[in-house]
């Protein structure tokens, strides 16, 4: 918004053919929406504070922390432990 009014510009993407395919065919199941509209609405979402605070999808936070447990283990004694019992 400037002054009041909506500005409007013009950007060109650079996009691998399959994907402008895949898109087209989501605007057109999506009646009323354009491409530009949707890439507008996709940039909206990625950089408005909402967003930001939206709470994090459950999937997401039940493998918040996985990377953390699996460096504490004692990988090393667990793999030692492992060959031992193998080839005893």
């Amino acid at each position: 918004m400037y002054g009041g009014t909506k500005m409007e510009s013009k950007l060109t993407l650079k996009l691998d053919s399959a994907t402008i395919d895949r898109a087209k065919r989501y605007v057109y199941k999506h009646k009323g929406l354009s491409l530009s509209r949707l890439v507008e609405k996709y940039f909206k979402s990625l950089t408005s504070e909402e967003d930001k605070n939206e709470a994090i999808p459950p999937i997401v936070s039940s493998l918040a922390g996985v990377a953390m447990k699996v460096k504490n283990k004692d990988l090393k004694g667990e793999y030692t432990q492992y060959l031992v019992e193998k080839y005893r």
